[in-house]
């Protein structure tokens, strides 16, 4: 990934040249300089600085009277079907580029990459090679919204050849054997320990009191660190010019306050024993539905109980390089520590909420690679990414090894199925969402459905006055989850929920009708379980007349991956039903 073609090269030029003129562009020593007759390879410590040093050199700089060309190092018989997209205009959003990238071919995975360059850069894997020639071809050079996109072939690691593991001699192991992972409870490896993720503190402070936050020789953020137990980055050279700058405190719960609480106190003008302070908190705009709650009930109590003012940015404000939204606490300094603590408890337990449901749909949808769904999007996040410093582009969606600490989803893998089985999902949206969700000409529908590999169509209206419309998606879970994760977004996006509203999304899938006492449970003790396990709210009303197929349908309503864990338990209760009445095994069933 981290390996560069520099070609183009003056028969006059040394590796000496070479190094020379990286450090007079400022990056970092290569760690390999490769010098052949006419060209170079150069390798960069990571993927970050193999972009910077693609978008300085390349066709920018003269050495021995010859432009320089660089890009990345590709084999031949590795440019797969892996490509990397430069130069996206920052505000540009990501429905947009799904549409783009769908002309070409059937796009598997996008994932962004997280630079400090001003444009967005993302990697994109389409599911065949000719597909993935096509895009380099068609999108190499294309202008866009005043922007120039540049395209490269990268690293496919899936179409390289796989590593000889070492010959060992008997009786000996490897380092990696004795620091691997060590039996579980129950014998085996890898399980589950429970283990708090890092969920930082993301805040604003403004710009001309970083200087005193830092203090003389960073004294004062030292002293800061060392009391509060945190680790605290200030991102200063993040949107020169802007009235606040962004700072990240990785800490405990109670660290993380504490340090806010330091942060803050610069802020306050001595002279003003009653001032009010104003804190200023970032949070993914995932999570900022259940801080608010069902009709602002979350944020009315915090407010009631700390004596605070809090309000939160609009989503119009988001863009693609920023996908946080501002929370504003205004309140006396000990109102403000309480607001501060209740906030970061309830994006923390969203949070939280979120990563357990990821890890299950890891064993219910077979054939699911999360890594690979591209649900990532400032206004479609469902799942908050590894964010850098405001204003930066964010990670990938599910790359979650950034900010937020916990392990990447290239972990959370199932193989693919040969055939994965056709399911169809009722999904209820606003009749006023209608319009957008069909775009100009149908052009939107289009793209999702092309992005998702589903049928999407939606229902007509029952009558001229109703105020929800059913969207019915056709695909296998993959395609499902997709479909259904771009629409939460979109309804989120387009802001059809008032801000005092969660949103939710309401779905109906169908079961046979022997199938529905078994949803149900005795006495209501598998629904009952099933909302407990999953957050979502499930429904089998009782009175329901089974249709010409013998079928009934179910309620579901909750947050996109409560509804997606909910779908694919009452999916595995159906599929046991089907086994038992075919006379096979009873398949165990997973809480």
């Amino acid at each position: 990934m981290n390996k560069l073609y520099v070609g183009n090269l003056s028969p006059l030029v040394t590796v000496e040249d070479l190094k020379q003129l990286f450090g007079e562009k400022k990056l970092p020593g290569a760690e390999q300089v490769l010098l052949k007759s006419g060209y170079a390879f150069v390798d960069f410590p990571d993927q970050n600085w193999a972009i910077k040093a693609i978008e300085t050199l390349s066709g920018k700089v003269e050495l021995h009277g010859k432009v320089l060309e660089v890009d990345y190092s590709v084999p031949k018989k590795l440019r797969s079907r892996k490509i990397q997209i430069r130069n996206i205009p920052p505000h540009l959003q990501w429905e947009v580029l799904d549409g783009l990238l769908a002309q070409y071919g059937t796009v598997d995975n996008v994932e962004q990459v997280n630079t400090d360059t001003e444009t967005a850069v993302v990697n994109a894997t389409y599911t065949t090679k000719e597909e993935a020639k096509v895009a380099i071809e068609k999108l190499r050079g294309q202008h866009f919204e005043g922007y120039s996109f540049r395209v490269s072939y990268i690293l496919d690691m899936d179409a390289a050849p796989p590593l000889q593991a070492p010959r060992m001699r008997r009786g000996c192991r490897s380092s990696r054997d004795q620091d691997g992972p060590q039996p579980g409870p129950s014998g085996g490896f890898g399980g589950p320990r429970h283990k708090q993720h890092d969920f930082p503190l993301r805040m604003l402070v403004p710009t001309q009191f970083v200087g005193a936050i830092i203090g003389k020789e960073g004294l004062t953020i030292k002293n800061v660190t060392k009391q509060t137990q945190s680790k605290v980055d200030i991102h200063r050279k993040e949107n020169v010019g802007a009235a606040e700058k962004p700072i990240t405190i990785h800490a405990t719960p109670e660290g993380c306050s504490s340090a806010c609480l330091y942060h803050s106190i610069p802020t306050i003008p001595l002279l003003h024993p009653h001032y009010t302070l104003t804190t200023t908190i970032l949070a993914h705009n995932s999570l900022v539905g259940r801080l608010i709650g069902k009709e602002g009930r979350n944020l009315k109590k915090i407010e009631e109980e700390t004596g605070t003012k809090i309000t939160i940015s609009s989503l119009q404000d988001l863009t693609i390089c920023n996908p946080e939204r501002t929370i504003t606490v205004k309140g006396s300094m000990e109102a403000c520590c309480k607001a501060e603590g209740a906030v970061m408890r309830k994006l923390r337990d969203a949070y939280e909420n979120d990563i357990a449901a990821v890890n299950q749909q890891t064993n219910l949808i077979s054939g699911l690679n999360l890594n690979a769904l591209g649900i990532f999007s400032t206004g479609l996040s469902v799942l908050p990414p590894a964010t850098g410093p405001r204003g930066a582009p964010p990670g990938p969606f599910l790359g979650l090894s950034g900010l937020y600490g916990v392990p990447p989803a290239s972990a959370i893998q199932c193989q693919h199925s040969q055939s994965p089985e056709q399911e169809v999902v009722y999904l209820v949206i606003p009749t006023q969402a209608v319009g957008a969700l069909i775009g100009k000409k149908g052009q939107h529908i289009k793209q999702l459905a092309r992005f998702a590999g589903a049928s999407i169509k939606i229902a007509p209206a029952e009558n001229p006055g109703v105020t929800e419309r059913m969207v019915i998606i056709t695909g296998p879970p993959a395609a499902q989850f997709k479909a259904q994760g771009r629409i939460f977004g979109k309804l989120k996006e387009e802001n059809f929920f008032t801000s005092k509203d969660e949103v939710k999304l309401e779905t109906h899938i169908k079961v046979p009708s022997n199938a529905a006492g078994r949803v149900i449970g005795k006495g209501g003790k598998t629904v009952n379980e099933l909302q407990n396990l999953t957050s979502a709210e499930v429904i089998v009303p009782r009175d329901q007349t089974p249709d010409e197929n013998d079928e009934v349908f179910v309620k579901i309503s909750g947050h996109f991956f409560a509804s997606q864990s909910a779908q694919r338990k009452i999916r595995e209760i159906i599929q046991q039903v089907k086994h038992q009445q075919r006379g096979a095994p009873s398949m165990h069933h997973s809480k």
